[in-house]
């Protein structure tokens, strides 16, 4: 049965990254995939054309979709928007919100050709492989009330802070689940000792444990769960954490990889839809200039593949074609060390396309 696959480029580096993206889906597609693409707008093109971040049309597009892939939103010409609702960030969380993708899976995979280009030395982060399951639909970004109001001749801003127990459960599942495919271990990063948000989250992962014997949990406060990524960061295996920790700590955890660049990500709902996008933003300082690294975007691609469109061998392929992208030496600016030629996004995306094919 054709699947449907709806592309949304975005704001800044997004249409120029969505386009290697949809290049890569078509070689897919001649390989035997049986998708159907098409594209909408979101964020701040989407402000320009409608007035609205997420219009009618593009969500119902999304909710039909059996998977979406995104480019990246927002840039400073939005930034001074008044009404907060109508900023490009409010489309990215109205459709995780929509849609209910609740569950974010971050990696952070070195490759071994790019050991020399992480901020840590190559022997802390060599054979680096976390991913971070971070909460995505809850916690204080969603939580009522929030606002900013006159209190006693001054203006405080709140927000709330707040997880049920079957939010929690759900994402903690995943992060078994997902210990159990991989290195059995389990890391749950918290503030229990200042937060009673954090002491339910704890009590209910500790909760679930004795479901999943084979994966030793452990637990850990945020801010030396930051420290400990930039000090030993091959203790971890898989974390899970709530939406703002997890926000922070899975940029952190990506520039032990070398860029930000090369991250994709998946935010997944109960159904099995999910959002595919990279990890780095709209980038709009870069914005059309050809110089953006594609890669997180299309191993965005492979994301999507593996876990929304059951096809793991073709995830695998595009993988192995980005490794011997890397191997020959073929390098974008962001991760390029001194000395050696950049490689611009199309060069990029023709050489990855071409070892997807040599692949086949």
């Amino acid at each position: 049965m054709t699947q449907k696959v709806l592309l949304l480029p975005g704001d800044g580096i997004g249409p120029e990254i969505a386009a290697q993206a949809a290049r890569l889906l078509e070689a897919c597609q001649n390989a035997g995939l049986d998708i159907e693409v098409e594209e909408a707008l979101v964020g701040g093109s989407a402000f320009d054309a409608f007035g609205e971040p997420l219009p009618a049309e593009t969500l119902e597009k999304a909710k039909a979709a059996d998977a979406i892939l995104l480019g990246a939103v927002g840039g400073p010409k939005w930034d001074k928007l008044d009404d907060l609702s109508k900023r490009p960030e409010k489309g990215l969380l109205g459709l995780r919100k929509n849609l209910g993708l609740f569950g974010n899976l971050r990696p952070a995979l070195l490759y071994p050709q790019l050991a020399s280009a992480s901020s840590l030395k190559p022997e802390l982060v060599a054979g680096l492989d976390i991913m971070i399951v971070r909460e995505l639909t809850g916690g204080i970004y969603f939580g009522q009330p929030r606002g900013i109001e006159e209190r006693n001749g001054e203006r405080v801003g709140f927000n709330t802070y707040v997880y049920s127990e079957s939010e929690i459960e759900r994402i903690g599942r995943v992060a078994f689940e997902m210990a159990q495919k991989r290195g059995g271990k389990l890391c749950s990063v918290d503030k229990a000792n200042v937060l009673e948000v954090t002491i339910l989250w704890r009590e209910v992962m500790e909760r679930l444990a004795p479901e999943y014997p084979d994966v030793e949990l452990s637990h850990m406060y945020v801010d030396n769960a930051a420290m400990q990524l930039v000090r030993a960061p091959k203790q971890f295996d898989v974390v899970v954490t709530g939406n703002m920790f997890g926000d922070i700590l899975s940029d952190a955890a990506a520039m032990l990889t070398g860029s930000i660049g090369m991250l994709p990500s998946a935010s997944l709902n109960e159904s099995g839809q999910g959002m595919y996008e990279p990890c780095h933003g709209s980038a709009p300082d870069i914005a059309g200039q050809n110089v953006a690294n594609p890669l997180a975007m299309m191993l965005s691609v492979a994301m999507m593949l593996r876990y929304s469109l059951d096809e793991p061998t073709l995830a695998e392929r595009i993988e192995a074609a980005v490794g011997d992208v890397l191997d020959q030496g073929l390098r974008t600016a962001d991760i390029a060390q001194p000395g050696e030629v950049h490689a611009s996004t199309v060069e990029m995306g023709d050489a990855v396309l071409e070892a997807f094919a040599k692949r086949g």
